[in-house]
């Protein structure tokens, strides 16, 4: 199934966060919005949130408690070694291993969630919404359902956008 985009182009982040502002004063959702820098007022009028801190988490407890019971099974259950009368349940000597490997596991782990949600993969073929918007130009793209094409030309034109496209987007690829 085609979706219909129509993409404004300002070449200042002011207008684009002027337009952010309208359109979400308008109730209208913005698909994305391109920038070759971060803006961080733009991220606080999206509003969106992600859950990737709650996976980092999850991932961090799970690989302590995988680090320790490797740890812990492999230096008390299945080969014990007697160094000097020490005990073999030295809990304080597994720490500084379950330390790093949680670490490195919440970084790859986290790296791999990202990847798949962005939909980014070894050998994918970059898309760029417009060519200029890994330079200089700041983007916002609107589904066209959100409210009617002239609706959306009207807002571009009015916040100074300095062009406006109509980007057809096909859903099944992906």
């Amino acid at each position: 199934m085609a979706e219909q985009f129509l993409i404004g182009i300002y070449k200042d982040e002011e207008p684009l966060i002027e337009a952010a502002r309208k359109f979400k004063s308008e109730g209208i959702k913005m698909d994305e919005i391109f920038m070759p820098y971060p803006v961080h007022e733009i991220l606080e009028i999206q509003e969106e949130t992600t859950n990737l801190t709650v996976a980092a988490y999850i991932y961090g407890w799970l690989a302590a408690l995988f680090s320790l019971g490797f740890l812990y099974y492999t230096a008390v259950k299945d080969w014990p070694l007697n160094f000097g009368g020490k005990p073999s349940e030295a809990f304080p000597s597994f720490i500084l291993v379950t330390i790093v490997f949680t670490i490195f596991s919440i970084t790859i782990l986290s790296l791999f969630t990202f990847s798949w949600r962005a939909r980014l993969w070894p050998g994918k073929k970059a898309e760029p919404v417009h060519p200029s918007v890994t330079d200089d130009s700041f983007v916002i793209q609107v589904n066209q359902k959100e409210a009617g094409k002239e609706k959306i030309e009207s807002l571009f034109k009015e916040t100074g956008a300095v062009e406006i496209l109509e980007k057809e987007n096909n859903t099944e690829n992906e």
